[in-house]
């Protein structure tokens, strides 16, 4: 048989000009945030919520020269577009695209011209804020992709793989193939899975669609601890001629579920550690950027997470991606609102109109992802309380049922803004300013939650709040709850076939979730709010200086404030106590509020367990009150300051996981040592910095040179032990040489007036991050700092050309 190659393409449009409303035009390179571009004003229509973050208008023009004609079906796949978009080529209107978070695909074989240059224009209007309740950034954030497809093609989501059975032995796999256009008579289509190059199942049908079942002998399965995936080859053949060709990894892995024996993957129990988080990049913004997807996940499983949940729309392709290649749990979520509005300008007013599309693109997009687990179809949905909720509720589980049988459904509920929904007389009303349902939302529960506290706690065990839950948790497969761990023993008993999962816990909640994790079967794992940080909600779980402050802060507020580990990607002390709690710190850890702060007056927050920093470099607080708290999982610490014994306190499970002390702040040497028993098992050591100079390393000193890659380069202020002080924050100006550019640079401070886009800032606790992004070209590429009193350093990375790869870096 002759094999012909398909005119067949995938042309990423990377390269655009921007032209902001009313203003000049400027050269981009997606993935783009045109709201970083925007700037940010204590003005701005999204206020705390969007970060203070501007809206906009944008034009984005491209140029794409067609080959010769024949016969290929052009589309363009848009990844997600932030604002609603009317999409233009060569002048005519080919389509629109509505949602940020979905993926929408547009023909545009009527309006090309082949073997000619053709406009492709994309206007995107992004100007009424708040449009959703954290940043959402603005434009063509994810990645954009023109498609040429013969006549005869496999769409991007035509195969749909399902793993029936699986063991030691053997595992059953079934393939779903459907082929668009119209196949020749007789056209076959062949199935092929293979293992590392060598084929270990194959099959074949005739017809444009079918399915065949492939028995594999001795199956590796795909699991967090081993994520390994075959190779998937789909190819239609008819006569002497390849008509189209598929390929993807794809892992085989099953999942069971039931309140007596937990959460199952191949046949073994898993608890899920999980962290919920949101789609931002931190300095990058809303960009979906494939190297920074991967550096979050790289950094979340070493820390011990096993599982993310999506916060609270539809994950990326790249996230994915990382998820499936390195190992992490996914619960993918549909939407953040239903028909009642939580922001001025969400979509909420078509949801009825629009969620089935939604949610078949969704599953489209993850059906083939080993990494997903499960999916949820909102977050914290008032009218689930309602009847009209539940019924809703029940009618997307049925249609999820439909359309990917192999996963469980959730509905994440808040137990608490349930009943005070379910306490209202008339459960929800007309907004005087739209005439659109509104009724208490995840904002005003929040309020409540962070000012009430441990009342929260008592009204979510009331019967009442089961009353407002149990009808929406009877429609989904696994009850999600937020905020709900108090109920966790009581509804064990009351609902025995109730599976349980925490999709949302306070960070100060994580140590005694995980208790009821491995307590009850039927409470298959817990995911911390937030596992990384973002922007929007600004200050939320931010501890301010003085004596009173609202859940949102004021300009220039950035962050949100509850991240284990912060918009940079370094660890914070609420991650510890997850870890200790988890069993996977190996020494005691130090941490130390900040002493520019002690004896002054703070407004604490629900959704952080301290301020506290590992750090002991506190220069000029000589005698100083410092609070000190030392995680482990050990029974007892010692703390040594400058080899004095401040004492033994106890840690561990029973004191919450945190021995606290206090001393007098004296720089040198501040040991902890952790003992089980007599017996020491552990040790850590902060020091005190001498004199600090700036210094970058780089987290790699490769950059692949595909126009894609990132390289990220710390920056510290530190002595030459590479101890970083806390209280030396200077000006740093950053400058590139070679085939890279700067796309990102900045710190973790909460509340900042620097821009991300700009090369210069001012360090936060004596640090920052700069990200350098590929421009395509090999070389040397040179980075210097440059600050005003920590001197000039210079370091070089090295780019190189783009590997052969064995499987294409993104799904068919």
């Amino acid at each position: 048989m002759t094999v012909n190659t398909p005119p067949r393409a995938d042309h990423a449009l990377v390269d655009w000009i921007v032209i902001p409303d009313g203003e000049g035009e400027s050269r981009v390179r997606l993935p783009h945030d045109a709201m970083l571009a925007a700037g940010r004003s204590p003005s701005a229509s999204g206020g705390s919520e969007s970060a203070w973050f501007v809206g906009g208008a944008y034009t984005y023009r491209t140029q794409w020269t067609a080959p010769e004609d024949s016969g290929s079906i052009a589309s363009l796949v848009f990844e997600g577009v932030q604002g609603d978009a009317v999409v233009v080529v060569n002048g005519h209107r080919v389509g629109t695209v509505r949602s940020g978070y979905i993926e929408f695909e547009i023909a545009i074989t009527h309006a090309i011209v082949w073997d000619m240059v053709n406009d492709i224009e994309v206007h995107v209007d992004h100007r009424d804020q708040p449009a959703e309740r954290w940043y959402p950034g603005s434009g063509l954030y994810r990645p954009v992709t023109l498609a040429l497809r013969p006549p005869a093609h496999f769409s991007r989501d035509a195969v749909r793989v399902v793993t029936r059975q699986l063991d030691g032995r053997q595992a059953r796999v079934d393939v779903d193939v459907r082929l668009s256009g119209k196949a020749p008579a007789g056209t076959t289509v062949d199935i092929v899975l293979s293992s590392e190059g060598q084929p270990v199942a194959r099959g074949s049908f005739v017809g444009e669609a079918g399915a065949v079942e492939l028995d594999v002998t001795d199956p590796r399965p795909w699991s967090v601890e081993e994520p390994f995936r075959y190779e998937l080859e789909v190819t239609a053949v008819a006569g002497e001629k390849t008509l189209d060709t598929w390929h993807s990894p794809v892992g085989l892995r099953t999942i069971e579920v039931d309140a007596r024996r937990g959460l199952r993957i191949n046949g073994r129990e898993v608890l899920l550690a999980g962290a919920c988080i949101h789609h931002d990049n931190g300095l990058l913004g809303a960009a979906t950027h494939r190297a920074a997807e991967f550096r979050r996940i790289r950094l979340l499983k070493k820390a011990g997470f096993n599982a993310i949940r999506s916060a609270h729309n539809p994950l990326s392709r790249h996230l994915l991606d990382a998820c499936d290649e390195l190992g992490m749990y996914v619960l993918d979520e549909l939407a953040d609102y239903w028909f009642v509005r939580k922001t001025a300008y969400d979509h909420s007013g078509g949801f009825r109109q629009t969620w089935r599309d939604d949610a078949d693109a969704m599953v489209a997009k993850d059906r083939n992802y080993a990494c997903v687990i499960m999916y949820a179809s909102g977050n914290e949905i008032p009218e689930s309380a309602t009847p009209e909720g539940v019924e809703l509720s029940r009618q997307i589980t049925d249609h999820l049922h439909r359309v990917d049988h192999a996963r469980p459904v959730t509905l994440a509920v808040n137990l608490f803004l349930n009943t005070l929904v379910s306490m209202n007389a008339s459960p929800y009303k007309a907004d005087e300013a739209t005439d659109e349902p509104a009724m208490a939302g995840s904002t005003e529960a929040n309020v409540m939650i962070n000012h009430i506290g441990k009342l929260m706690s008592l009204v979510s065990r009331l019967p009442r709040a089961d009353r407002a839950s149990r009808d929406a948790f009877g429609t989904v497969d696994i009850a999600g709850y937020n905020y709900g761990l108090a109920r966790y023993p009581g509804d064990v008993r009351r609902h025995p076939h109730r599976v349980i999962l925490g999709s949302e816990t306070l960070p100060g909640d994580v140590a005694r979730a995980w208790a009821s994790v491995k307590k009850y079967p039927a409470v298959i794992g817990d995911f911390v709010w937030a596992g990384w940080e973002y922007l929007g909600e600004a200050g939320v779980a931010v501890w301010v200086p003085g004596k009173k402050a609202g859940l949102a802060k004021p300009y220039p507020y950035l962050i949100a404030g509850p991240g284990m580990f912060d918009i940079t990607g370094r660890p914070d002390a609420s991650l510890r106590l997850a870890q200790a709690a988890w069993g996977v710190l190996d020494a005691p850890v130090i941490t130390v509020r900040p002493l520019d702060r002690s004896g002054k007056p703070y407004v604490r927050s629900a959704w952080r367990v301290t301020d506290a920093v590992e750090s002991w470099a506190w220069r000029g607080r000589e005698g100083t009150r410092a609070e000190i708290e030392v995680y482990s999982a050990e029974e007892q610490i010692e703390l040594v300051l400058n080899g004095r014994s401040l004492g033994r306190k106890r840690a561990g499970r029973r004191a919450g996981y945190r021995a606290r002390f206090t001393v007098a702040y004296a720089p040198g040497a501040l040991v902890a040592i952790a003992y089980r028993g007599r017996r020491e098992v552990g040790r850590s050591e902060l020091r005190s910095a001498g004199s600090a100079t700036l210094r970058l390393s780089p987290e790699t000193d490769v950059l692949v040179a595909d126009g894609a890659d990132l390289a990220f380069v710390q920056l510290e202020l530190a002595d030459q032990n590479g101890v970083v002080e806390m209280l030396d924050d200077d000006r740093v100006q950053i400058s590139v040489e070679g085939p890279a550019e700067l796309v990102g640079f900045g710190t973790a401070a909460p509340a900042t007036e620097d821009s991300f886009l700009s090369p210069s800032c001012t360090t936060y606790r004596g640090r920052a991050l700069a990200i350098l992004r590929s421009t395509g070209g090999a070389g040397i590429v040179g980075v210097t700092a440059t600050s005003r009193a920590h001197g000039t350093e210079t370091v070089h990375l090295l780019a190189v050309p783009v590997p052969e790869p064995v499987l294409p870096l993104t799904r068919a």
